[in-house]
């Protein structure tokens, strides 16, 4: 990723700033509808360029967060209209099976939580808007949260990338490492969280036959 972001970095250079901000808007929109986009890197790279006085910091921060919530409620709204389909197995088989069972897990967990941070999950962000939308969610209280999950992942991004200027490399470095702990912390709550479910679930079932049982001796 590091490689092919510098040939991106010397064609970005070349574009004027208005080309700049356009293409960060873009890709932080187009990330949430295309998970392989590398969106965060294009705002880390645009943070570095901020520190460079090529670009300004408000309309980068600015642009970046609203591509970012645009891209997610997007998403969302294919979740809603898509409804049940996004769960049978048979139907849209592009969507990642494994991620739909996390973040089905977490939802029911965290609900709107997870829409909060959203941005810091690296795992599961690519099908949080998808399934939140076909969870039925209100829609005004999941454009909030991705809103407050926007600017602060991207704070972190466009902050970093000012403060190393042009050594954005090892900001994406730490970011990818920081991702996989985030996700690994999660999946192991979600399926601590499944498995209090699951022996909760069996213990009523074994509750419920024990008295009927009963109730047939007496």
């Amino acid at each position: 990723m590091i490689e092919a972001g510098s040939d991106f970095v010397e064609w970005l250079r070349t574009l004027p700033p208005g080309g700049i901000y356009a293409v960060v808007f873009v890709v932080a929109w187009a990330e949430n509808v295309i998970p392989p986009i590398p969106g965060d890197l294009v705002v880390v790279i645009a943070g570095s360029f901020v520190a460079l006085g090529t670009v300004g910091l408000v309309p980068t921060f600015a642009l970046a967060t609203a591509g970012s919530v645009l891209g997610f409620m997007s998403v969302f709204a294919a979740g809603r209209r898509l409804g049940a389909a996004v769960h049978d197995p048979t139907r849209l088989r592009w969507i990642p099976r494994g991620a739909v069972a996390t973040v089905d897990t977490w939802l029911a967990r965290w609900g709107l939580g997870v829409v909060a941070a959203n941005r810091f999950l690296s795992g599961g962000r690519a099908v949080i808007g998808l399934l939140a939308g076909a969870s039925g969610m209100p829609a005004s209280p999941a454009a909030l949260w991705s809103l407050v999950s926007a600017l602060a992942w991207n704070g972190i991004l466009v902050g970093g990338g000012l403060a190393v200027g042009t050594q954005w490399p090892r900001v994406m470095t730490l970011l990818a490492t920081y991702g996989r702990i985030v996700t690994g912390v999660l999946a192991v709550a979600a399926l601590v969280f499944g498995v209090r479910w699951w022996i909760t679930a069996k213990r009523r079932r074994q509750n419920g036959t024990g008295r009927a049982d009963r109730r047939q001796s007496a």
